[in-house]
């Protein structure tokens, strides 16, 4: 069983990861970027802090789902003796008062099952990266810590002395927690959580009640579908590209990365693939968090990635108090990625743009003034698009002409024009023709390769990279394309291990990946499908959807030997790939009819 089997809860505001045993591992306050409050899954040896366990004395078995279509996690103990327990674990989320309700609070519903189960509580924070937050004394009903980033309070009706103790005692009635800002309960603890839970999971299965989801997959794109849009920072509109921090790529690679920040790419194809469910909200609260990117940039410069309130600075540090995954540090906060040069993100920035000039059900369209500022970042996409870059995966210490980048910039100038003439700017729709016209010749031009009749990854070399396969997605090229048939064949033997695929497979920064990246292998099945070798594509997904843990999800990277899962969980790119093949791939409602 992979460490990372872990199991999301959260409301757009703040996540836990609940692991196997049913304790939170994982949590940040006041939002996902921040200070860990449960850090036990990097606290390698030290992991009996930073987490927050119920435990069934003698417990036996453990069994987890989700409430249907919520993020509303039931866990349900037995020990050898048949007592049982069930554990109840939500963020509170949905509208009160005209506005939507989603507090930085943790709520745990428990309750007695069968026979005389005997529980124990450990709760037991963090704070300052791994530092153990002891509580304040007093409180008859309720524990106080003082912590820096959200002083947090937990109120109960449990017994407060046991609790605090640690002590064995006997569950004979339900018990109700509620972890959040240190302010006092003023309801009734018990009927204000039920409502709240009622509430929520009224919310959430309203709105996967409007997703359009393929007749085939239907469960794992809705489990896909709800983690992406706890991925998102409802406040302003971000999303994140993972929950966690500093999972590592593979073991003692020191690829250790912190996710929790908005990249303009990642989040690009998040709102790609919520879009081929409907699922408008969260492209709307994107598109207002990149309109305020889009005005703060200084002539049309876009970074690779942002904090959750459009920050442009997130310095990267070590927090040396945690010792990481597996003891596999180090723990990195912040990412120095925010200073690379990424042409991609042009591309990236007007492809999740140009719906919103096209499509009447959003509450605001796009307007002229939206496009005169695209039009800068379509401006630098231009100017830009045959220079060296770091390139989509982030290379730290060399430079090159990454086709990728360049496709990226062809499809701004594309698309602006596009939208121009969606206006009815006829002028700008044939000057920015024009350009993607150039841009084009210029790619079709610097990265085809005569002698191994295919597509490079750079402008000047002769490389394979999976990010070619995009080339489709983007329109750049056909399925029946001979240039895309043969790069296809090529990224293929290349870069293919059995069922998985890698990014590339020459040396970085950190030397030779050991892992290969999840999505890419979502894109090789899209590619699969799309030039004809649809059961080839199918037979692909299908194990790829056994990879996935018991919460239905997939972390960034997966040992192709071992099939084991590494990298930060749950990771937006492979939730993306689940959906979009899933839709690609399933057959229609139609035939059920």
């Amino acid at each position: 069983m992979s460490s990372l089997d872990l199991w999301p809860i959260g409301n757009c505001q703040v996540s836990a990861l609940v692991d196997r045993a049913g304790a939170m591992v994982w949590a940040c306050v006041p939002r996902v970027d921040g200070d860990p409050l449960f850090s036990s899954l990097l606290g390698g040896e030290q992991a009996e802090r930073g987490m927050w366990a119920i435990d069934l004395d003698g417990e036996s078995s453990v069994e987890q789902s989700y409430v249907r279509n919520t993020p509303i996690l039931v866990t349900r103990k037995t020990d050898a003796a048949g007592n049982a327990i069930e554990i109840t674990d939500f963020c509170p989320r949905f509208r009160r008062l005209g506005r939507t309700y989603r507090p930085a609070a943790f709520v745990r519903l428990v309750r007695p099952v069968s026979g005389s189960p005997r529980i124990r509580m450990r709760l037991r924070p963090t704070q300052n990266w791994g530092e153990s937050a002891e509580p304040l004394p007093g409180g008859s009903n309720h524990i106080r810590f003082a912590l820096p980033t959200l002083p947090m309070r937990l109120t109960t009706d449990a017994p407060v002395t046991l609790v605090r103790e640690e002590r064995l005692f006997r569950l004979e009635r339900p018990l109700t927690f509620f972890l959040g800002p240190d302010e006092p309960f003023t309801d009734d603890l018990s009927r204000s959580t039920s409502e709240m839970l009622a509430s929520t999971a009224g919310e959430w299965q309203e709105w996967v009640r409007g997703l359009a989801t393929p007749v085939e997959w239907q469960e794992a794109v809705i489990r896909a579908a709800i983690t992406l849009k706890l991925c998102q920072h409802e406040e302003s509109g971000a999303i994140v590209a993972a929950l966690t921090t500093s999972i590592p790529e593979h073991a003692g690679s020191q690829r250790n990365w912190d996710y929790r920040h908005c990249w303009i790419r990642d989040a690009y194809y998040t709102v790609q693939a919520l879009n081929r469910l409907g699922a408008l909200d969260v492209l709307e609260g994107y598109l207002g968090y990149l309109r305020n990117i889009v005005d703060d940039a200084r002539g049309g410069h876009i970074q690779p990635l942002y904090g959750l309130s459009g920050e442009a600075r997130l310095e990267e540090r070590i927090e040396n108090g945690l010792p990481g995954y597996r003891g596999m540090g180090p723990v990195r906060v912040g990412n120095q990625a925010y200073e690379q040069v990424q042409h991609d993100a042009y591309g990236q920035i007007v492809l999740s743009n140009v719906q919103a000039f096209f499509d009447h059900r959003l509450l605001r369209m796009a307007t002229a003034e939206d496009f005169a500022s695209l039009e800068r970042v379509g401006d630098r996409a231009f100017e830009l698009f045959d220079q060296p870059d770091a390139g989509l995966w982030e290379l730290r210490t060399r430079r090159h002409v990454h086709t990728y980048s360049a496709a990226m910039c062809w499809a701004a100038c594309d698309r602006l024009a596009h939208a121009a003439a969606a206006l009815g700017l006829d002028e700008r729709a044939g000057h920015w023709s024009g350009r993607a016209t150039a841009v084009r010749a210029r790619i079709e031009e610097a990265a085809w390769r005569e002698d191994t009749q295919r597509i490079s990854a750079t402008f000047e070399g002769d490389d394979l990279d999976a990010s070619l396969i995009q080339l489709l997605d983007l329109r750049f090229f056909t399925p029946d394309d001979p240039r895309f048939t043969g790069t296809l064949k090529a990224v293929e033997q290349g870069l293919r291990r059995g069922s998985h695929m890698l990014r590339y497979a020459t040396e970085d920064d950190f030397g030779l990946p050991e892992t290969a990246f999840n999505v890419c292998t979502f894109w090789l099945i899209e590619a699969l499908q799309a030039t004809g070798r649809e059961a080839d594509a199918r037979a692909l997904f299908e194990e790829m959807l056994s990879r996935r843990t018991g919460a239905g999800l997939l972390s960034e990277d997966i040992d192709p030997q071992t099939g084991e899962l590494w990298g930060n969980y749950p990771q937006t790119y492979s939730l993306v790939g689940t959906i979009n093949c899933a839709v690609l791939l399933s057959k229609p409602w139609s035939s059920i009819r």
